[in-house]
């Protein structure tokens, strides 16, 4: 009977383990872009307020940012001239859209999500960029997987962001509520 129970125990713990395996393989928290800029640096980005939502022709979007740049953006950051606060953070989700078909007019909400994008301030880490870190994560819905975008930052980054310098690089402005 011990034998069989530590049978079991043991097929178990290998279970256990070869699952825990598994899952860190594709474990979002683990991947990092060249620059450094980590996925980790953002976790619990899916619980952080909106700051402003945004439409393209092929994506909806939702821009969150975590308290300290929530606090930033209350105290009139960057319309009052001053920077954000090093440990802000941004991230930007996207979503393909569809039509909602229970709606009863014509509206459109998130789909399949496309990828994450991520907008770190940390002056000390960065300095070459205002303080500024950027990162895209590219989501593969077939293996529920991120993987960092091959140019990490998706053609726009600091030199992109440098037509908003005066708003402290930042384009999404707090929208009133």
């Amino acid at each position: 009977m011990k034998k069989i129970s530590l049978t079991f125990a043991g097929a178990t713990l290998l279970i256990a383990v070869s699952g825990s395996l598994a899952s860190s393989g594709s474990d979002k928290y683990t991947l990092q872009v060249p620059n450094g800029l980590a996925f980790s640096d953002f976790k619990g980005y899916e619980g952080w307020q909106v700051v402003a939502v945004s439409q393209t022709d092929d994506l909806l979007k939702a821009m969150v940012a975590n308290p300290t740049m929530m606090d930033a953006y209350r105290a009139g950051i960057p319309g009052n001239g001053k920077p954000f606060p090093d440990g802000s953070k941004i991230a930007k989700i996207e979503w393909k859209p569809k039509k909602n078909p229970e709606a009863p007019f014509s509206v459109r909400v998130p789909d399949t999500l496309q990828d994450v994008f991520f907008i770190e301030k940390d002056s000390k880490k960065f300095p070459k960029t205002k303080g500024w870190a950027y990162a895209a994560f590219d989501y593969t819905p077939a293996s529920d997987t991120f993987a960092p975008n091959p140019t990490g930052k998706v053609d726009c980054g600091f030199a992109c962001h440098s037509k908003v310098a005066a708003k402290d690089y930042i384009f999404t402005a707090f929208g009133k509520r």
